[in-house]
């Protein structure tokens, strides 16, 4: 019996440690990505822009703000990553936030930050799409209300 749990203790840490390598890879990643966009989204503001008409000048601040929005999530990915890292140090990294159970690997390779099985995270997702529905059906019914 104890042979077998050695044996999970060095799976355990070996899976620890290969996640522990992917989130930091991961990080450095995204922390030289989003740099780059920012460096780069400051030399744009700097160089002088000559804008001919109306219609350039709305796709100008398109791209500005769809670049903005690309650091946000970047930087919002980074935020659920070091969230992972301080779990994974915490040892509660790859324990399902709604009922302690292990999150297997395969989900946690695909999504690094996973907090729930795949079990509780499926039922969420659904709970939340009935949620916008249910929303969806009373702000209509409001509008319909308020028509007649």
């Amino acid at each position: 019996m104890a042979r077998k749990t050695k044996t999970q203790a060095a799976t355990n840490g070996r899976r620890t440690r290969e996640l522990k390598k992917m989130l930091q890879d991961r990080r450095r990643e995204l922390i030289h990505e989003v740099q780059g966009r920012i460096r780069d989204a400051r030399t744009d503001i700097t160089k002088e822009r000559q804008v001919l008409d109306p219609g350039e000048s709305s796709e100008v601040d398109v791209q500005e703000g769809i670049e903005f929005a690309l650091i946000q999530m970047k930087a919002e990915t980074l935020n659920q990553i070091d969230v992972a890292l301080r779990r994974l140090n915490e040892h509660t990294y790859g324990v399902c936030f709604e009922w302690g159970d292990e999150v297997r690997e395969r989900p946690l390779r695909a999504l690094p930050f996973a907090v729930r099985c795949k079990d509780c995270e499926e039922a969420r997702e659904t709970a939340e799409q009935r949620e916008r529905i249910m929303s969806r059906r009373g702000s209509s019914s409001f509008v319909v209300e308020m028509s007649s």
